[in-house]
């Protein structure tokens, strides 16, 4: 029998996949012929948000529905880029992935639950119709993560769970990043906790320097708790006697000890910009100044990584782009930010 739509759209993250996302599958193969599930965060660094790559969720689905073949046939998979900065760059990159698998003639519908001021995305697309799921179980992904990184009995949310997600989230656990996501979360809970008490939810300010030359970036590797072992930005918090960019070439220094004479680096400032995504950090509301250094083309000076970060390096712009699900929240968008206006 036909359905009523040729493609549906359903969109999200799932982190992990569980069975309020399974019926909103089966829901859509109700209402139209094939599926494209688009699934969010590509390439983004595994954090507490985003434990598993896209292509670990694709294969959570895919074992879900090992067993009926007949509806897996019917699925085409999307992945797609957070733009923390630009809903216009998403919703540009989701409908050019729908146009090389549905064409610009299907009948499409996109499919959700209105749940928050989240689901506003559902509204970005008028071309297409909307079917409206509702709440299955009252079951939430951030639920189930805090459980799981928190070493809670499997049995607090394994039934929430598709057989197939349960052995994944299983087999996951024996992975040496398991146990640093474990830490992370609980490095993140004490933070908050010890933050819990103030008056008022704490702001926090920090700067970062985008040092350009020659093609380079220079990047540092982390070493503090959150975030550890990811490429970032030099930077840090902002001391109390300190203005933003008396703190950003502090940072500087002391992370990658950047072998050039301060008044280069401050007659160097070519731009600067504000960074204020509300989710743009695990830790809490953070804002980052952001300031772009544009040295002269030669040779590139020595660093060396110090304070907060166990190594510092002269990154090409090209290997920019090959680690970017290596990058420290949303740093590799601040460089892009940058790079892409020179």
């Amino acid at each position: 029998m036909r359905k009523k739509y040729d493609y549906c759209i359903y969109i999200g993250r799932f982190q992990p996949f569980h069975l309020g996302h399974l019926q909103t599958v089966r829901i859509a193969l109700e209402e139209a012929s094939e599926l494209i599930i688009v699934i969010g965060s590509h390439r983004t660094a595994p954090n507490i948000k985003n434990p598993w790559t896209s292509s670990q969720r694709e294969q959570m689905i895919r074992l879900t529905l090992k067993d009926e073949p007949e509806l897996l046939e019917r699925i085409h998979f999307a992945p797609v880029r957070d733009q923390l900065y630009s809903d216009n760059l998403w919703v540009a990159d989701i409908q050019q992935k729908v146009l090389a698998i549905a064409g610009d003639e299907s009948a499409i519908a996109i499919i959700g639950h209105r749940k928050d001021e989240s689901s506003y995305y559902l509204d970005s697309f008028p071309q297409w119709s909307y079917i409206e799921t509702g709440n299955y179980r009252d079951i939430h992904s951030t639920d189930i993560r805090a459980a799981y990184l928190s070493r809670a009995p499997e049995a607090s949310y394994y039934d929430k769970l598709p057989v197939g997600v349960q052995v994944s989230l299983s087999t996951f656990q024996s992975e040496a990043r398991f146990a640093e996501l474990c830490a992370e979360y609980d490095f993140i809970q004490q933070n908050k906790k010890a933050w819990s008490v103030a008056p008022y939810p704490p702001t926090f300010v920090t700067v970062d320097a985008v040092v350009v030359q020659s093609g380079h970036v220079l990047i540092v590797r982390r070493k503090s708790r959150y975030g550890s072992g990811l490429y970032a930005l030099p930077g840090g918090f902002v001391d109390q006697d300190e203005t933003l960019l008396e703190g950003m070439l502090r940072e500087l220094k002391e992370e990658t000890g950047l072998k050039v004479p301060m008044p280069v680096l401050r007659g160097s400032i070519v731009d600067s910009h504000v960074f204020d995504n509300p989710s743009r950090s695990l830790r809490g509301r953070t804002i980052t100044h952001a300031y772009f250094i544009q040295l002269k083309a030669g040779k590139l000076p020595p660093v060396k990584g110090g304070d907060d970060a166990d190594k510092a390096l002269w990154m090409s712009l090209a290997d920019l782009y090959i680690h970017e699900d290596l990058f420290f929240e949303d740093h590799f968008a601040i460089v892009l930010h940058f790079v892409s206006r020179v």
